[in-house]
């Protein structure tokens, strides 16, 4: 029977009413009760100088709500064993659909997480090798380098039919954990001369290790009083026992000065209390003396490769898990489509659907055994892409933070296609994003703003891309700005050589890095640009290295304590007011004892989020009504961590408050665009291009020649980034060399010297492709960075 349809368009339906997202006084962070509407379906670009309120907006607010909401359909019992989160402070979220967030956030720093572990491609690839590999060794954990092989032995005791038996019972377990490095691949070597002078005894202060002082019963005292070690006989002329005790006995109880204390040996005691710490988590000078005392080498067992010789002995086709692992993913990928097994088809589609997004979203050149926590941030951003890639999910929200992050201009398409991709299968995507390739393609743009902290966190613009260029808005003026090359170049002063460089995929590379000038160093993303630079210049004596890992801090942590600036303002109130400096830290003696300094009281609620009050007694100044009352140039301190850093930098300029200590750290952080930061401001609410400028504003105390920045340009507005360019040539101009490794365009066409490396990425790059100014690159045209960059200056 034939099917009849209506010819006349139907009545609309009131379930496609809800094609809007509407967000109504959303007050979170720095947002001054934004009410907008962002069409769903469609690709929504945020944009605004950095610090203006997208990510609260964004992430903070419309991604944190639809989160909360989803984690509320689950039973008491799961929510027990979920990160509770609190409501934004919003008043109305409406049309939400189900919110998918891919950010900048770095993968963990395990060093047993991996990009095969963080995408399940290797959990894949161990089923494969069980299945196929010979000869046969055992289930996938017998591939899984984070599972170690067990054995035991012994009786149980069996209840049946109300009598109990005991029965022997034997239980194994193969694992492909390496049990020499336990699976991490390499193994520490601890530079004894480092933690002690031998020719010193316990008693004359032999050890050198940060914070070990004669009077610290817990350090010093248990190896002095402990009685296994003679603590007035230099070490060096220890006896084998004394030497065995000292470096390597079981921890075991001693009674010193009748306090019962844990005596261990040296070696194992510096492995607990440092090597299993975060590097970038310590103090600088403690990071300094691990750096020193501690070297890693490759697991002379397993090779580096994490595995025991039973998975390395199995393979297929001649190759083990090993080798795969190590290969190229694109070089991967090609060998799994030569493997045609008909009982695994359906894992071999999956896998190769895996490893062909890598190459889809430009990351071919990374392989699986890659440790998670050494991807930069871009590059973890598109990892945690993979799994979105082919999904047969519509009607979700995709959050980007920044995508481009990383990327070289001829990338930047390519991440555009895909989220256009996404678009077209019905999801509405939101993408945070300074680059004005991506703001092009948008259907939709907000623009927040005006400014950033206290000076934004209101809707300057909502409209087309058309109407944002003609809108007058920070972001509108800008958007089409072109950087020139500049007219007078500067000349070298000397030259750094770096010879034979073969880290990582450079191919015995030899170049002269001009001093004296700014040297930029560009290519696509894997072609060896970090490679050569951080791996190829020592970072010692002057050399002070700007890196993108991440600032950590809790939310006691802000800009005054992270920069040291909180210790010449404490030390300035201290003696104008004859009292000790510990009063004015809201972490020592000035705490508000209620809240601890925290200024705000935290209610546990189990499975509810937490409530945070502000603390009744200080009212949320952290500090104790009486240290109140003391002043300096007629404020307290808790006005001073009150103050934006440009306020703050003419109040200790000069008059009662001058303090000379205190003025230069705000005059960097004003230098690098953050004179509009609160000094007491929770390092937990900065944004990405804010955290990194706090980071260079340290640096830049560190007596260095040679500034060597790693894409500095992160997170920056469009009109920052000038702000950055005259802050390179201050340095420049002031007798330092500025090596940048970096992708913006406008930062090339600046540059004196340009150092272009590739032609591509992985095996494909680690060349130098081009030597010269940035004239002569845009005159030869021929490599990606010059093509685009010509494009650019032209455009």
């Amino acid at each position: 029977m034939a099917k009849t349809t209506d010819s006349q368009s139907p009545e609309s339906h009131a379930a496609d009413s809800h094609d809007l997202i509407r967000v109504h006084g959303a007050r979170e962070n720095n947002l001054k009760d934004v009410t907008i509407e962002i069409p769903k379906r469609r690709l929504t670009v945020f944009t605004g100088v950095s610090g203006s309120g997208k990510s609260s907006l964004v992430f903070d607010t419309i991604a944190a709500e639809s989160q909360r909401l989803i984690n509320e359909t689950y039973s008491a019992f799961v929510q027990g064993f979920m990160p509770t989160m609190a409501r934004p402070e919003v008043d109305v979220l409406d049309g939400l659909t189900t919110a998918i967030t891919v950010d900048q956030q770095r993968m963990g720093g395990d060093p047993r997480s991996t990009v095969g572990t963080a995408t399940d491609a290797n959990a894949m690839l161990r089923i494969l090798f069980s299945r196929l590999g010979t000869p046969h060794i055992g289930g996938p954990g017998a591939f899984a380098f984070n599972v170690p092989s067990v054995r035991a032995s012994g009786a149980i005791t069996v209840e049946r039919g109300g009598k109990a038996k005991a029965e022997k019972a034997t239980y194994s377990r193969t694992g492909g954990m390496c049990p020499n490095c336990e699976g991490r691949g390499k193994v520490s070597d601890i530079d004894l001369t480092q933690l002690y002078d031998d020719s010193k005894s316990i008693a004359e202060g032999a050890f050198t290790i940060p914070g070990w002082k004669s009077d610290n019963v817990w350090t010093v005292g248990v190896y002095a009083e402990s009685g296994f070690l003679d603590p007035n006989k230099p070490i060096r002329d220890f006896t084998p026992q004394e030497m065995q005790d000292f470096l390597h006995r079981e921890a075991t109880k001693v009674k010193v000065n009748g306090v019962n204390l844990t005596y261990e040996g040296l070696i194992p005691k510096i492995q607990k209390s440092f090597l299993s710490k975060d590097k970038e988590a310590m103090q600088p000078h403690i990071r300094a003396f691990v750096e020193r005392a501690v070297t890693f080498t490759d697991c002379p067992e397993c090779g580096g490769t994490r595995l025991a010789e039973a998975a390395r002995s199995s393979k297929i086709k001649g190759i083990n898990i090993a080798d795969a692992c190590a290969m190229e993913i694109r070089d991967l990928a090609r060998w799994i489509r030569g493997l045609d097994e008909p009982s695994v088809a359906p894992l071999l589609a999956k896998l190769q659907h895996t490893l062909d997004s890598f190459e889809e979203i430009g990351l071919g050149y990374l392989s699986l055994e890659r440790p998670s926590g050494t991807l930069s941030g871009g590059e973890a951003q598109r990892v945690k892409m993979i799994r979105h890639l082919g999904s047969s999910l519509t009607d979700v929200t995709y959050v980007f933070d920044e995508p481009t992050v990383g990327l070289h201009p001829h990338d930047i398409q390519r991440m555009n296609d895909l989220l256009l991709r996404l678009r077209d299968k019905g999801n509405t995507v939101l993408v945070v994003e300074h680059k004005p390739e991506t703001i092009a393609i948008a259907d939709h743009v907000v623009d927040l703003g005006p400014g950033a902290g206290t000076g934004g966190g209101t809707v300057c613009f909502e409209g087309s891309v058309d109407g944002l260029r003609a809108s007058g808005t920070v972001t509108g003026r800008h958007l089409d700005d072109r950087a020139r090359l500049k007219e007078t170049l500067r000349a070298p002063k000397g030259t750094l050589e770096i010879r034979g460089a073969k880290a990582n995929n450079l191919q015995g590379v030899d170049v002269d890095l001009p001093l004296g000038v700014l040297c930029v160093v560009t290519g696509v993303a894997g072609s060896g640009k970090s490679s050569l630079i951080h791996g190829s210049i020592p970072a010692g004596e002057g050399v002070v290295s700007v890196d993108q890992s991440a600032i950590r801090g809790s939310r006691r942590s802000n800009p005054a304590t992270y920069t040291g600036l909180l210790e010449p303002i404490r030390k300035a109130f201290a003696k104008a007011n004859g009292v000790k400096p510990a009063l004015f830290s809201a972490n020592s003696e000035g705490a508000c004892p209620t809240c601890n300094g925290a200024g705000v009281i935290y209610t546990d609620l189990a499975i509810m989020q937490s409530v945070a009050s502000t603390c009744e007694d200080c009212e949320g100044k952290r500090f104790q009504a009486a240290v109140l009352e003391y002043h300096l140039g007629g404020r307290d301190i808790s006005e001073v961590l009150g103050m934006p850093v440009a306020e703050a930098e003419r109040f200790f300029a000069d008059g009662e408050a001058r303090t000379p200590a205190a003025h230069k750290i705000l005059e960097r952080l004003v230098d690098v665009g953050l004179g509009y930061l609160t000094l007491g401001q929770p390092l937990t609410t900065l944004s990405g291009g804010e955290r990194q400028r706090l980071k260079l504003a340290v640096h830049m105390a560190e007596k260095g020649g040679v500034y060597v920045l790693d894409e500095p340009t992160t997170g920056l507005h469009l009109a920052d980034v000038d702000h950055l360019l005259g802050l390179m040539d201050r340095l420049v101009e002031s007798g330092k060399s500025v090596i940048v490794i970096e992708h913006h365009q406008a930062v090339m066409a600046h540059a004196d010297w340009i150092i272009d490396l590739g032609p591509g990425a992985g095996h494909d790059g680690g060349r130098i492709v081009f030597e010269g100014t940035p004239a002569e690159l845009i005159t030869r045209r021929d490599t990606l960075t010059g093509e685009h960059l010509a494009q650019y200056v032209g455009g």
